[in-house]
């Protein structure tokens, strides 16, 4: 057989089956799209899925791709053996209501024994066992011995997932031959690595319904998988898929980078394969947008990371270096992968933070970690406390699954169950910690425990009648409340917006004859009771009374602007910034909006002004903001995006922007993004490792910042006394060039003076052990003077340690400085600053031949001066 290597055998894929009039199409991300029932792409179909079932439309009924691949159910036995792996690259054609059993079993055959080369004779097939069909096409049409086609059962060789589209598949293996046998009874569908399973063609060819019964479909389809890297191994002649061209080149630099050699000690076999894996993952996810973080696919991404990391340490390397190898897998797959390549800079930055964040933390953790299993194993234990895992990655930042890792690599388990326990109390803790201490936080759900969820109404209108059912006043259920009391009312249904979701609840009023109470706040407890924070401005309330509940329109409207112009900027940033970013994290108000996101660092200003033209696009293009409840799966359908780790109902509230922004949301919108009326970013800052915040206001808000800017330029431009306020850049321009040059000819005038006082300051040296010292105050001159005037001394004399110091506009400045020879008899001018400014109560240090330091005390000038003689004296001996 050829020894095709893999950017070969990708090539070679993809151009037979674009000669059968399949569509090629780029591997799609790993990232799901739409898709919140994945966290990882993991097959060649699954990024299909909505052609499939038929929610889209295909670009075309036949496609071919090779799709990256990322499965991390078996992470801890990456390494151990060489059959796992995280990363992968799945070949596959699909047809999609077009060809069928005839075409893709022809085509399977065709390519891997005419392109491939594969002898027929090493080919052995699997059919399921009810599937005469294909077993027929096989043997009478491509001409397959009888004994060669294998029939299995439906564990084997059968597809479905729940209910829906399923089908027989038949699977291509091939025979490597019996120094890979596992003995006499060796047989296709044993656990040995003689019969390798090569491509499966899966027939989707039924409908499963809720009753179990398969129905025939109208159209059925086509989806097939065959691993790259396998395919490779085989051509290759090699055991796995660590020993295939581009990987084993991946690991040549990690052997490299760590002075090692692969299959000379099974540990260390071990760590390579460990981190040539991960690695290998790691910047294909960085390269779709994923980032390290504590949750989501971010979690996977950090787990991988730091598990390679760690592996490094294990083979001696000290330093960071996977965004070196980083390099290498760009090197191997860019080929096949072109936008590695140019995100190649970015790639290796991500990795690098990483690395360092890691190992700021791993030593530690390793080495408390060790002296742990040290003490278990002394007392004749066997499992480490669920408190010690837990302060472990509290206190010291220890990943608890590296914790688990090492443990069971010495023999030691983990108590999870203690573990889990400890970081409960933590939770909770941190719960009570964010309370304010007020009396309604603490005993609110107790006062209101028995009573009915409130009815909402506040999607269709801000006012309506209601019923009182509870009332609380200082922290205690009681019947009424009166004029001039605060307290809590509750009522049978409310148009309040509650405060959810990052955003503010709703004020206004609650009125009924004679009675009037002024809402400050709403608030929602766990039962789904709204709390109206109430301060009664005439009359009194008592409970079950009539009230008319209305919320102040003009603050709704306001909080309406900036919550769906969040909206807006989450996807403009994701336009700008990459599919990467995510939310995490608002607070909408009627006054500005907060919206935290996931990003490595700081948005440049290009950034941030395309951004802001971005969200302000979108308002100016009025698009209609419409809400509906749609199940979760036609929502998804639609391109909702949802958050990975929230939970949502089988019914959700999806609101969208025209076709700009969909989301799932239960908070209050305007109309139409016109009614945002303007968009302005005020700050972008960092909040968090991998965390951005922006600020912004909207509306009003807008008129408010441009009305503060408008009086800013106004004062601005009195002040610099300039007639047109337009031109008042040119006017601090001006002034700064004049200050510049003011600024010039003060440092010649005080050059000059500096060189004046030269002769005056050498009157005044002396000498100690064959070193001339020169010390003096001159008070007036500048640190850089400062050293002028000790350069000028040193260049006029040899042999020489010089002591300045100078009070000058109330900043006391302390300089040393000794000529090479000085230096060479055992000066040092670090130590002379280090201990005179500690005399006028302040602090420097520096080098043996210059320093500089700083004082606060000037009445101690002079002595701090009159020490240098003791100091220099006691350093020449």
């Amino acid at each position: 057989m050829q020894n095709y290597g893999v950017n070969e055998i990708r090539e070679k894929f993809l151009k037979f089956f674009e000669s059968k009039g399949c569509l090629r199409l780029d591997s799609f991300s790993l990232v799901p799209k739409n898709d919140a029932s994945l966290l990882l792409i993991n097959s060649g179909m699954a990024p299909m899925k909505k052609w499939f079932t038929g929610a889209e439309t295909p670009p075309k009924k036949r496609v071919t791709t090779c799709q990256k691949c990322i499965r991390t159910p078996d992470i801890e036995c990456v390494g151990k053996t060489a059959r796992h792996g995280t990363f992968f690259e799945m070949l596959g054609n699909f047809s999609f209501g077009d060809y069928f059993k005839h075409e893709a079993i022809s085509w399977g055959w065709e390519f891997l024994t005419e392109v491939m080369g594969i002898p027929k004779d090493k080919l052995w097939i699997t059919v399921y066992e009810e599937d005469d069909e294909a077993r027929d096409i096989w043997i009478n049409e491509i001409g397959v011995a009888p004994e060669r086609v294998v029939k299995m059962g439906k564990k084997d060789n059968f597809w479905e997932h729940g209910t829906g589209p399923c089908g027989p598949c038949s699977e291509i293996h091939v025979d490597r031959g019996e120094e890979y046998s596992c003995g006499p009874d060796c047989k296709l569908g044993c656990d040995c690595d003689r019969f390798m399973e090569v491509w499966n063609l899966v027939f989707t060819q039924f409908d499963k319904d809720e009753d179990g019964n398969y129905n025939r479909l109208s159209h059925p389809n086509i989806d097939t998988g065959m691993g790259l890297e396998r395919l490779a191994a085989i051509m290759q002649g090699v055991d796995n898929l660590f020993e295939v061209d581009t990987v084993r080149n991946i690991m040549n630099h990690i052997s490299k980078i760590a002075g090692v050699t692969y299959k000379k000690d099974a540990k260390t076999d071990v760590s390579l394969r460990v981190i040539t894996d991960h690695i290998r993952s790691t910047v294909m996810m960085v390269s779709d947008g994923v980032i390290p973080s504590n949750e989501g696919r971010g979690y996977v991404l950090r787990r991988l990371l730091r598990r390679a990391a760690r592996h490094g340490k294990l083979l001696g390397i000290k330093d960071e270096f996977l965004y070196q190898v980083a390099d290498t897998v760009i090197d191997e797959s860019a080929e096949g992968y072109p936008e590695l390549a140019e995100k190649r800079e970015y790639i290796k930055k991500i990795i690098r933070i990483e690395e360092e964040r890691f190992a700021k933390t791993i030593d530690n953790g390793i080495a408390i970690l060790n002296d742990y299993i040290c003490e278990i194993k002394a007392d004749g234990k066997a499992v480490l406390s669920g408190d010690k895992a837990f302060k472990l990655n509290d206190t010291y930042g220890f990943p608890i699954d590296l914790t688990v890792e090492i443990c069971g690599e010495a023999g030691v388990s983990v108590d999870l169950e203690g573990y889990q326990r400890e970081l409960s109390v933590q939770k909770e803790t941190a719960r009570n910690a964010r309370k304010d201490g007020s009396s309604w936080e603490d005993n609110q759900s107790f006062a209101f425990e028995n009573a009915a969820s409130t009815e909402f109404v506040g999607y269709e209108m801000l006012e309506s009648d209601a019923k009182i059912v509870g009332i609380a006043a200082e922290g205690e259920v009681c019947a009424a409340i009166s004029e001039g009391e605060s307290g809590i009312i509750v009522t049978d249904k409310t148009p309040f917006y509650a405060e959810m979701g990052g955003q503010a609840g709703d004020i206004g009023t609650i009125l009924k004859a004679g009675a009037k109470a002024r809402v400050t706040d709403t608030k929602k407890n766990g039962n789904g009771i709204y709390m109206h924070m109430v301060t009664v401005e005439e009359g009194s309330f008592s409970s079950g009374d009539a009230v008319t509940l209305c919320v102040c329109e003009k603050n709704r409207m306001a909080v309406c602007r900036n919550h769906s112009a969040t909206h807006l900027l989450h996807r403009a940033l994701k336009e700008v910034l990459g599919g990467h970013v995510a939310q995490a994290g608002s607070e909408v108000n009627s006054k500005h909006l907060r919206f935290d996101f996931s990003h490595f660092e700081a948005m440049t200003r290009e950034e941030l002004e395309i951004t802001e033209q971005k969200v302000n696009r979108a308002v100016l293009s009025a698009l209609p903001i419409t809400v509906r409840e749609l199940p979760i799966d036609e929502a998804k359908k639609l391109g909702a995006e949802a958050q990975f780790g929230e939970k949502y109902g089988a019914v959700v509230r999806v609101v969208s922007m025209g076709d700009y922004s969909v989301e799932f949301c239960g908070g209050t919108h305007l109309k139409n993004t016109a009614n945002v009326g303007l968009f302005k970013l005020i700050s972008e800052s960092g909040v968090a490792a991998g965390t951005r915040r922006i600020e912004a206001v909207t509306g009003e808000g807008v008129m408010e910042y441009i009305k503060n800017k408008d009086s800013l330029i106004e004062r601005t431009a009195l002040a610099l006394k300039a007639n047109n306020p337009l031109e008042i850049d040119k006017k601090a321009e001006q002034l700064a060039n004049e200050s510049k040059e003011l600024k010039k000819q003060i440092d010649v005038m005080n050059a000059k003076m500096a060189t004046g006082k030269l002769d005056e300051v050498l009157k005044n040296k002396t000498e100690i052990k064959g070193v001339t010292v020169v010390y003096a105050r001159v008070d007036g001159l500048s640190a850089g003077d400062l050293r002028t005037l000790a350069d000028d001394i040193k260049a006029k004399t040899e042999k020489v340690a010089i002591v300045l110091a100078a009070n000058t506009d109330g900043r006391i400045t302390f300089l040393a400085s000794a000529s090479k020879d000085a230096v060479a008899m055992g000066i040092h001018a670090g130590m002379i600053i280090k201990e005179i400014t500690a005399v006028a109560n302040g602090s420097g240090g520096g080098k043996p031949d210059m320093a500089q330091g700083g004082g606060k005390d000037a009445s101690k000038i002079d002595e701090a001066i009159a020490l240098s003689h003791d100091i220099i004296a006691k350093q020449l001996g």
